[in-house]
């Protein structure tokens, strides 16, 4: 069921009409700003004017202090008095001037006499001496001589330790008796004692009250942690021979946008007219918004109907279809029209769903007949349809057509049974390959036993010692036994069939190797050493499979030193060590070449090798034996202290098996 879409008239306002909203809100925004910003200035300039004042009065009195302190030092330097009597003076001089933290009584030459030191206060010059900071203090006595009063010097820094020190200055007050000069009197004042003695409880929370140098360097501070730096204001507090500069910074911002009352209605009110002037601007376009919205709406539906691949499908409560799209006509055959107002048993003679019962709502498979009489199968997902208030009106259903995916199964099905008549083939390929690879080691070494019997037998110059000849018949018949095993392990592997596990002491599986492996080194001039963890750990492992893997490693190992020429002499050795979580080592480890970057990556590949008459088996069958064991074989360089490599590590772990049973119960009964 399709539904059209009419043409909307655009509902637009003409463009004058829109030119006078325009300028109303130019206009209400022009007077706002203005208006809010006269007050915020006229909010900042009080605020300015505040700290300009509270900084003349704090420079006011910081001169009154000062010219305190002038007065008192004058007069104790007027005192002639003994000089317990002078110190009596002086203490109670710096315990009502607590800025004054030391007082000195120098003689003519400025050497310091006598000196007391404020008791509330630790000693000023306990970390420096007073001869190493004395030069400003030197300045100022000159400075006094001259003019004949009191002089303050340039402010300096005494150390306190730990990091601490006071930042101060010193008074010098020249003694003159009859026109000469009889000595000096010096008082040290400090700098943030001076502040804090000007600084009330309400300047301390609201301002950052400082002493700055000329090119603004901080000396001392007090007060607020932190100036905004927006409010500052300075004054020069000048003192005899010298000027100080006070900064004062508010902690105080820029005033906020709504910083009192009638700031706050009339920007109130001027946000209430904009908002009416918006409220009717977007009245005027909310209708046609509303039915071009709505046009687009039905555009996107029916074309969004149109693309959906899957059938759609809308019934009532009563079974009567509502709704197709035009993948579920393309479906069934039938045009909407034939669908609509029908039930369902026109396409789907099984539906068994009634009138008004409500269906499952997991998929289910069904089976749908076209208007030409052709059968389908399809997968069906059914919800309820819910209108605007939440109340059910009817079931939505989505038909897939499962046509296709029956075909591309048939043929999947089809193509497995040819991969699996082409495993079979190459099963026995594989086992033809196994078999050539892993008997030429067995082979091989019944060879070598026959032909030495046979030149023993030859020697016409010494009888052969039976016991020679009865130990290489041995030789022969257990290589004839394991090549019969190989076989027999070999088809098994190919047959995907489960070994049968043994408990085997490894001492054993390294000691049954021990005679080919030491054959073949001879031939390569290689020595051949065994570490074995006492006592030896037992695994369990197919013995056969293992003593085999065991071989391979070995070979590969001599065989890559052959070409290698090894100093010292080549060494092949075989550690077995028990690891943890149950778990035993076994390594073979070579003095050859190592293993290259380029083979890294195929060395473990079926069919691939680096030597002409290799067949590119031995490896991949080693790991896949370890792998069928529950192991892992892996391979490492050796390197030694300059980085070179120096031979090859390959390494694989097997199962431990519990020391609880008896060592012969280890002996696979075909090696009898």
């Amino acid at each position: 069921m399709s539904t059209p879409t009419l043409p909307l008239p655009s509902l637009s306002a003409p463009p004058r009409r829109w030119l006078w909203w325009a300028m109303l809100v130019a206009l209400i925004a022009v007077a706002q700003t203005w208006l809010v910003w006269l007050t915020m200035d006229f909010q900042a300039t009080r605020q300015q004017q505040r700290v300009d004042a509270v900084t003349a009065e704090l420079a006011a009195q910081l001169r009154h202090r000062l010219f305190i302190d002038t007065q008192r030092v004058a007069a104790l330097a007027d005192s002639t008095q003994a000089p317990a009597e002078w110190r009596r003076e002086a203490a109670a001089l710096l315990l009502s001037q607590r800025e004054l933290l030391r007082v000195e009584r120098r003689d003519a030459s400025s050497q310091v006499s006598t000196a007391v030191d404020n008791p509330l206060h630790k000693p000023l010059f306990s970390v420096l001496p007073r001869d190493q900071l004395d030069f400003a203090t030197q300045s100022a006595c000159i400075a006094a001589r001259r003019a004949g009063e009191p002089q303050y010097s340039q402010s300096y820094f005494v150390p306190l330790g730990n990091g601490l020190g006071e930042e101060v200055m010193d008074l010098c007050a020249a003694q003159i008796a009859d026109a000469h000069l009889i000595g000096y009197l010096v008082g040290s004042i400090s700098l943030g004692a001076l502040l804090e003695s000007v600084e009330s409880p309400d300047l301390a929370r609201n301002y950052e009250i400082s002493f700055v140098e000329g090119d603004g360097t901080r000396i001392v501070r007090t007060g607020s942690p932190h100036g905004a730096g927006v409010f500052v204001a300075d004054r020069v507090v000048g003192v005899p021979g010298h000027s100080l500069q006070l900064h004062v910074d508010s902690a105080s911002g820029r005033p906020g946008v709504i910083p009192n009352l009638s700031t706050a209605l009339v920007l109130g009110l001027s946000l209430l007219l904009f908002g009416v002037a918006l409220v009717l601007a977007h009245d005027m376009r909310r209708r046609s918004r509303a039915e071009r919205a709505l046009g687009e709406s039905l555009a996107f539906r029916k074309a969004m109907e149109d693309s959906v691949l899957a059938g759609l499908r809308v019934r009532d409560l009563q079974g009567r279809v509502t709704f197709a799209n035009q993948a579920f006509c393309d479906m069934v055959g039938y045009a909407p029209s034939q669908l609509l107002g029908r039930g369902e048993q026109r396409y789907w003679p099984e539906a068994a769903t009634a009138a008004g019962e409500r269906p499952a709502s997991q998929g289910r498979e069904a089976e749908f007949v076209s208007s030409a009489g052709r059968r389908f199968p399809v997968m069906i997902h059914e919800s309820p349809l819910l209108d605007a208030h939440g109340r059910q009106t009817g079931w939505i259903c989505t038909a897939l057509d499962l046509s296709a995916q029956r075909r591309i199964e048939d043929v999947s099905r089809l193509q497995q049974e040819r991969l699996q008549a082409t495993a079979r083939l190459a099963t026995v390929g594989e086992m033809a390959s196994l078999l050539s690879h892993e008997l030429n080691q067995p082979l091989s070494a019944i060879a070598s036993f026959a032909a030495g019997s046979i030149n023993l037998m030859n020697d016409r110059q010494a009888a052969p010692e039976p016991s020679l000849l009865l130990q290489a018949m041995e030789r022969i018949a257990e290589q004839s036994e394991r090549a019969g095993r190989i076989i027999r392990s070999v088809q098994d592997f190919v047959r995907r069939r489960e070994h049968e596990r043994l408990s085997i002491d490894a001492d054993l599986l390294v000691e049954a190797i021990l005679p080919l492996v030491r054959m073949q080194a001879r031939r390569s001039a290689a020595r051949v050493e065994v570490h074995v963890a006492q006592p030896a750990p037992r695994v369990l492992c197919d013995r056969t499979m293992i003593e085999q893997v065991l071989i391979n490693l070995a070979r590969n190992g001599l065989q890559a030193m052959e070409a290698c020429v090894q100093e010292p002499e080549p060494l092949l050795r075989i550690e077995v060590r028990a690891l943890g979580a149950g778990l035993v080592e076994f390594a073979v480890v070579d003095r050859g070449p190592g293993v290259g970057d380029e083979v890294r990556a195929q060395i473990f590949t079926p069919f691939f090798t680096t030597r002409e008459e290799g067949m590119g088996l031995g490896l991949s069958l080693c790991r896949t034996v370890i792998e069928q064991h529950g192991g892992s074989l892996d391979f490492d360089n050796l390197r030694d202290a300059a980085g070179r490599v120096i031979g090859a590590r390959f390494r694989f772990t097997l199962q431990a098996a519990p020391r609880g049973r008896a060592r012969a119960a280890a002996q696979d009964p075909r090696d009898d």
